[in-house]
């Protein structure tokens, strides 16, 4: 087998495993309306890694802040942002919405 083709090999199960890692991340959904979080508690499972689709429903930008998941990250009115977090250990992970923080509070628990 020619090094080329065994190159090729490698990217080929190399992408293929990317794709697998890829596929096994659970994804959970959070939605913005109103300037408030939906569900407010949202249960994912401990010691994976978890994709959060957080779509906001309002006209106006929210910020989905955790100082305790070390995430940060401004969505757009009428947009929807991929936030991954984890593996985490078991317990619970507040966030809010920093332009409506009276209001937009939620708690992700891992468990």
């Amino acid at each position: 087998m020619s090094g080329f083709v065994k190159g090729l090999l490698g990217v080929s199960v190399l992408a293929l495993g990317m794709a697998t890692a890829q596929a096994e991340d659970l994804t959970f959904n959070l939605t913005i309306k109103d300037h408030r979080f939906t569900p407010q508690e949202l249960r994912v499972p401990a010691g994976r890694k978890v994709l959060l689709l957080v779509e906001n429903q309002d006209p106006t930008p929210e910020e989905f802040e955790s100082d305790e998941l070390r995430r940060e990250k401004v969505i757009k009115g009428g947009a929807t942002a991929r936030i991954f977090v984890g593996p985490l250990k078991p317990g619970r992970y507040p966030f809010f919405g920093e332009f409506h923080e009276k209001t937009a509070q939620g708690v992700l628990i891992a468990e």
